[in-house]
């Protein structure tokens, strides 16, 4: 193991139990059996250190996605991804907040990378026309509430006490980027005055699913630009809100 590995692994570890997630570069130093210059020349400073160790928390969070195959319904992925980003963050708390902190002024790759990987469900389950939006704005809505949901968790244990919460959390947002047609064992209903089951729900379904099926397929008949133009119409047409 090199001396830049060494420090990363020890720094993650004194994270994990650390009482309020901090630590010290000397702690690090010590704990490592390495010089102060050591650290520095391999991290910089101690938010380099930090970011190193973010970047190793989403290398942790990521190994299972990046391994997964995609199932046969896309949905089953998506509400199983919430299940486990929120297990990851119970399983490690401190290191769950300091990857999600405001702090960190360069999110990292790996951050980048779940998002695109949350994208490539929602556009899987928009060509089958389940969803309501387009999949780059329903992932802003989905990982939000994901991220939201998993922070209060972990920050506020004494507040959040019920288990249940996760769950009704995730099926109301589903129930809010998926078609009515959409449902799962404990999903929550679509509000009555929704417009479920409509007109109102139906273009913006069938708009996304057209501009995942275009951006999947390109059509030969039209230029690059015109297929660009094509999705960013349909794109918008998925995301204006419809109203009874």
């Amino acid at each position: 193991m090199s001396t830049r590995e060494r420090i990363l692994e020890v720094a993650a570890e004194l994270v994990a139990r650390s009482e309020n997630g901090d630590v010290s570069t000397r702690a690090v130093c010590e704990a490592a059996r390495v010089g102060a210059p050591a650290l520095y020349r391999h991290f910089g400073d101690k938010e380099g250190l930090l970011s190193a160790v973010v970047d190793y928390g989403f290398d942790k969070y990521l190994a299972t996605k990046r391994q997964r195959s995609p199932g046969t319904d896309p949905v089953e992925d998506l509400r199983n991804g919430w299940d486990t980003h929120v297990d990851f963050a119970l399983q490690n708390p401190n290191l769950y907040r300091l990857m999600n902190s405001p702090a960190m002024r360069t999110p990292p790759a790996a951050a980048l990378e779940s998002h695109q990987i949350l994208t490539r469900d929602l556009e899987r389950v928009a060509a089958q026309g389940k969803l309501r939006l387009a999949p780059e704005l329903a992932a802003q809505i989905v990982m939000s509430a994901n991220v939201g949901v998993a922070l209060m968790l972990v920050s506020r244990p004494s507040t959040f006490t019920d288990k249940s919460t996760s769950r009704r959390v995730r099926d109301a947002v589903h129930a809010a980027v998926f078609t009515p047609d959409v449902s799962g064992p404990d999903a929550t209903p679509s509000a009555p005055d929704a417009g479920v089951g409509g007109d109102e729900t139906q273009l913006p379904a069938a708009a996304a699913r057209l501009a995942a099926l275009v951006r999947r397929s390109p059509v030969p008949a039209l230029s690059t630009a015109e297929t660009a133009l094509m999705a960013e119409w349909l794109d918008r047409l998925s995301n204006t809100p419809h109203h009874p």
